[in-house]
């Protein structure tokens, strides 16, 4: 608002400037129209600017129907009642609970407003209360407020949904074509995001595609190399294409955490923990599976940590993850958790339990499915202190038949390993001395694939000793151990098979004092590298298990990771974040050759893109074998050709290197030439500028460089 003065304050300015108002004609006055009179604003700028988005809906508030009506003496009852129902799953804010009245009959309408502080705890109070019964003519229907007016826009008579004209989507492998049968890799380093080609050949990546703030906290590839998901604080996305990437789809979750696919990429399962109002409550969990193509909820899951933490080998918030595990191979049929006594398994086509009820399973505390089949391995402990053994167990599913069982004895811990192919399973078993004050280690071994499934015990030479690692060979019948006890460990390699009988495990070599503690197969089996990592400073070592013979030995200084790429080709060991130093990774081949080497700071993932299954048989894969060097020698003729043409580029960059030389070294000598005069001035007249012509003598020079008188008066 502008400043008003009175008559008698313009008067006295008058006064002040030596105006004559008397003299002035204000009709003669023409002032500017508009009422800023042409005078622009200080903050004209901010009426350009968009104005503030303040938070509306009301997510908090849920809508409580079917209350029963009652007249205004028993309005605090009924108020009293539904406030002792609702304030036990949240806090509902002060003056939160409403209830209207009729004006007319003074009677309530029959249903209520309730506020909440968060919109988790609104949305718990609808699952756990809606279809709640109060008595035998009141059940409540609860729906929360922001679906009021969804709910309203429902028109009256169906209409048939608008078709829409199909246009055919991108090739989402078209990357699996490239002519170089190159793989590709993602890497997030700060706050950039980068696909590239692994060229091997060229040493050194080629970039396909980079973004900065692609993603807020990590990038995970679906098991079949389709999508690239990228995690926000609004939710989740999928991107891929055929030159570019492009969003394909959005999964709605705010403060999701952490994302897992189903094994054939048709679902996403989305997690996040929620601070709870009340601090002595747990976390609030919501996990929502959504299908990947369409993005919509298939079915979601809410609760506390609690309801959430059993089992599993790690997470956030106490939360086991993931929750879900995903049996039936590819076709993504089955999903599971564990419960208190219970397996939960559900299936696909309706997203309920099967039978419509969990497998009861009294004191369950791990299971995991085979890769292939739809068979569950659980594992229960050792209850009443050891009078009711531990005990293995396979499961068909659905039918949950019983297919195998095996009784342990004397067990404190125990762990499962599947073999890629579901061929066989390993149990690894830590079973107390007679003393119980130490333990030994075994492994329980089940042929999965052969009649009745006979299970084989399978102990070490020193059965004191430690064991570091276990890792089967992938697609294959081989298992390596590392055991013994640190710094130098001993690995041992086993067969499924033996010489002489097909059914009988079988030890094939042990290689005694190695800097190892993690196993990483090639994924086409016969190598390995036996990798020291964390205290162990990256030692490597690249072992070809066919000959059982070291190919290479080499270290990458404080790496923290290990990966193969999906051909089995190529390896890379990374120093992620974790260091603050010599971040970035290393490109090495399948024998230990160090390709090339990149450098990244804040250097957080490294990721292959991982390939679907072949389509070529069985039968055609032998073929290609036995026949490779007529499929070889096409490319060994490219190999040269790349080598001849790097060696060119080699020698140009050479010659560019030593022209550029010759030019520094010519200019010097014309500048040398230009100041000879110069030189010759400063050397009293002497011509040469060769130092072995002079005589170097050494002069001493005197300088008196202050005098100073004293007068010192002797008494």
């Amino acid at each position: 608002m502008a400043d008003v003065m009175t008559m008698e304050a313009i008067h006295a300015t008058a006064d002040r400037l030596n105006i004559d108002l008397s003299a002035l004609d204000f009709d003669s006055i023409h002032l500017p129209p508009s009422e800023d009179f042409g005078i622009a604003s200080d903050d004209d700028d901010l009426k350009g600017e968009e104005s503030l988005e303040f938070e509306e809906g009301f997510g908090n508030i849920i809508v409580v129907d079917n209350l029963p009506v009652v007249a205004k003496e028993k309005f605090e009852k009924l108020e009293g009642v539904v406030r002792k129902i609702y304030s036990q799953i949240g806090i509902i804010k002060e003056d939160g609970l409403w209830m209207p009245v009729d004006p007319d009959t003074q009677k309530t309408l029959g249903y209520c407003f309730i506020e909440y502080n968060t919109p988790q705890e609104a949305e718990l109070a609808k699952e756990k209360t809606n279809g709640y019964k109060l008595d035998r003519s009141h059940i409540f229907a609860v729906n929360m407020f922001d679906d009021i007016e969804k709910f309203m826009k429902v028109p009256e008579e169906w209409a048939p949904p608008e078709a829409k004209p199909y246009t055919p989507g991108e090739n989402l492998q078209k990357w699996l074509t490239d002519e170089k049968a190159r793989d590709q890799f993602v890497i997030h380093a700060g706050s950039d995001t980068e696909v590239l080609w692994n060229d091997a050949r060229q040493s050194k990546p080629e970039l396909v595609y980079k973004k900065t703030y692609w993603t807020e906290s990590f990038v995970q590839w679906s098991p079949l190399g389709t999508y690239l998901a990228t995690v926000h604080r609004q939710g989740a996305a999928v991107w891929g294409g055929a030159t570019a990437f492009n969003r394909l789809m959005r999964y709605p979750h705010p403060q999701v955490k952490l994302i897992d696919f189903s094994p054939g990429e048709k679902f996403l399962v989305t997690y996040s923990s929620h601070e709870p109002s009340n601090p002595r409550d747990t976390h609030r969990v919501v996990i929502n599976i959504f299908d990947v193509r369409t993005g919509k909820v298939m079915r979601d899951f809410k609760g506390s940590a609690d309801e959430f933490a059993v089992g599993g080998t790690g997470g956030v918030s106490g939360v086991s993850w993931p929750v879900f595990r995903w049996g039936g191979g590819k076709e993504d049929k089955y999903f599971a958790r564990i419960g208190k006594n219970v397996v939960s398994v559900y299936e696909t086509e309706t997203f309920t339990l099967i039978d419509k009820k969990s497998m009861k399973v009294e004191n369950v505390v791990d299971f995991s499915w085979s890769p292939t089949d739809p068979i569950l391995a659980l594992f229960v402990p050792e209850l009443g202190g050891g009078n009711q053994p531990a005990r293995v167990s396979l499961v068909q599913i659905p039918s949950k038949e019983e297919l195998r069982q095996k009784n342990l004895f004397s067990v404190s811990d125990c762990k499962m390993y599947w073999q890629s192919n579901g061929d066989y399973l390993a149990v690894k078993v830590d079973r107390y001395t007679k003393t119980k004050k130490s333990t030994y280690t075994g492994f329980e071994l089940f042929r999965i694939k052969e009649r009745d499934i006979p299970i084989e015990v399978l102990e070490l030479e020193n059965k004191n000793d430690k064991i570091i690692a276990f890792a089967w060979e992938p697609k294959g019948h081989r298992f390596a151990v590392i055991h013994g006890e640190h710094p130098k460990p001993d690995v041992s390699f086993y067969s499924m098979r033996s010489a002489t009988n097909t059914g009988r495990v079988s030890k094939l070599a042990t290689i005694k004092g190695k800097q190892a503690n993690a196993l990483f197969w090639s994924p086409t089996g016969r190598f390995i590298i036996l990798a020291g990592l964390k205290t162990l400073n990256g030692q490597l070592e690249f072992y070809n298990v066919d000959e059982l013979e070291t190919m290479a030995q080499a270290e990458h200084f404080m790496a923290t990771d290990v990966e193969w790429d999906p051909t089995g080709r190529y390896v890379v060991t990374a120093v992620t974040s974790v260091h603050e130093m010599e971040n970035g990774f290393n490109v090495w081949s399948f024998n230990g050759k160090l390709l090339y080497r990149i450098l990244k700071d804040h250097f957080f993932q490294f990721l292959w893109r991982p390939r679907p299954q072949s389509f070529l048989t069985a039968e055609k894969e032998e073929e290609i074998a036995k026949n490779l060097k007529k499929y070889s020698k096409k490319y060994e003729a490219e190999d040269q050709d790349v080598s001849m043409l790097l060696s060119e580029q080699d020698r140009e960059k050479r010659k560019m290197v030593k022209e550029e030389w010759a030019r520094w070294v010519n200019e010097w000598k014309r500048l040398h030439e230009e100041d000879k005069l110069e030189r010759q001035k400063l050397r009293d007249g002497e011509v040469s500028d060769e130092e072995e012509e002079y005589e170097a003598k050494e002069v001493e020079i005197e300088e008196l460089l202050n005098v100073s008188e004293e007068v010192i008066t002797v008494d």
